[in-house]
């Protein structure tokens, strides 16, 4: 479904597409798109229509178009970071909103990714995901431990939210498989199941605070699970790509103390073959215009320039994108 969408969008094919942006109508190649007639017809892979990638991947899309003449970005609701990245290397899409995690195993290849790695590159960090297990505050649950048995969703399939979770429950030796009642929605629907007292718990990789978790609170108090003690430790010791976070107790209606967690990085991902010249307006939009993107989505507020290499390692600059970076001083 998502290929013929794709095809309906982009006339030409992406190799077509590239090649057109740098020298068609007789302008010289490096030209810079805002110096440029060339129209460029992207699409960008986000998440689920209830998260915050597809809702933010509007967002700075409309803020590219604004200042960067001829350039169009489509964005496309997906099962996100996995399935984003997947759809990078079939060449279904030319930008990927993803998290470092997977995209760290999917360029070696290990992981979701095992025995098949991925070639592409970064543009920069857009925002922290912050884990974010969510359960009724009547459960009474205090730790991932207490997880077990219980009526869990860990995410989409092919969700970085998925990836991570499984993760986080192996490290305390919880089997997704055997060890709880195994549900993976989006959280629209888990959200939906909370409230209804349908599921135990969530598995969600949102921004701090979520609205989607503050509309659950409408219906019943909530509490963050934490992720702390022997199997933080040693999530942290195997995945360097995820860091300690800390969220704020009053965050949500019943979350009263500071919920241990973890965040990853959201990072925009394209390919080698976009022009050097076009990633670079893009990624100089990207961060200097990040107020104009705040305007239509809260999390554009997180797109900071000091923020924009953490977690890219292993996954390669765009040589477009690094010209940018050195220009700024980020980079020698």
């Amino acid at each position: 479904m998502l290929k013929k969408i794709y095809k309906s969008l982009v006339l030409l094919p992406a190799l077509a597409l590239v090649l057109a942006g740098c020298g068609a109508q007789g302008d010289p190649q490096g030209q810079a798109p805002g110096e440029s007639s060339q129209e460029y017809q992207l699409l960008m892979a986000t998440g689920g229509t209830g998260g915050t990638y597809y809702p933010l991947g509007g967002a700075m899309a409309e803020t590219w178009k604004k200042h960067i003449e001829g350039l169009n970005v489509t964005v496309q609701s997906t099962g996100a970071s996995v399935e984003n990245l997947r759809l990078l290397a079939s060449g279904e899409t030319e930008l990927a909103m993803a998290m470092n995690g997977p995209a760290a195993q999917a360029i070696a290849g290990t992981g979701d990714f095992e025995g098949a790695p991925i070639d592409f590159v970064a543009v920069g960090v857009i925002y922290p995901e912050v884990m974010q297990i969510i359960a009724p505050a009547d459960r009474g649950f205090v730790d991932v431990a207490d997880l077990k048995g219980k009526r869990v969703s860990i995410g989409p399939p092919g969700s970085g939210t998925a990836s991570a979770a499984r993760t986080i429950l192996a490290a305390y030796d919880i089997d997704p498989d055997q060890d709880i009642t195994l549900f993976q929605d989006n959280f629209t629907d888990a959200a939906r199941k909370l409230k209804d007292g349908m599921l135990d718990a969530a598995f969600a990789v949102l921004a701090v605070p979520a609205s989607n978790v503050e509309e659950i609170t409408t219906a019943t108090d909530v509490t963050i699970v934490n992720i702390d003690g022997e199997g933080l430790e040693k999530i942290l010791a195997d995945d360097p790509t995820f860091s300690p976070y800390e969220i704020p107790g009053g965050t949500y209606k019943g979350q009263d103390g500071v919920s241990k967690t973890i965040s990853q990085w959201a990072v925009l991902y394209t390919t080698k073959d976009l022009p050097d010249d076009l990633v670079y307006e893009m990624t100089k939009v990207m961060y200097e215009k990040a107020s104009e993107t705040a305007l239509a989505h809260a999390r554009g507020d997180q797109i900071l320039l000091e923020t924009a290499l953490l977690g890219i390692e292993p996954v390669p600059l765009h040589p477009g994108a690094e010209r940018f970076y050195k220009d700024v001083g980020l980079l020698d």
